[in-house]
């Protein structure tokens, strides 16, 4: 039987994603305009959109149905 390898998390999901952006962020403005850079872009987005979303479920406004 297959046994899955397994590692504990040392940074949380909201400061891994922080720094990808920051990252990506980083990369994208040294890059010439052109379809590359708008690749990175896309990528920083998706990663912001990714931590809004976190920040949305994780709200105490959103409550479980009854």
């Amino acid at each position: 039987m297959f046994e899955r390898r397994r590692f504990k998390q040392t940074i949380s999901v909201e400061e891994r994603l922080a720094e990808e952006v920051r990252r990506l962020r980083e990369e994208a403005e040294s890059l010439p305009h052109g379809p590359v850079r708008e690749a990175a872009l896309r990528r920083v987005r998706q990663a912001e959109t990714g931590s809004h979303i976190r920040d949305w479920l994780r709200s105490p406004g959103l409550q479980p149905p009854k």
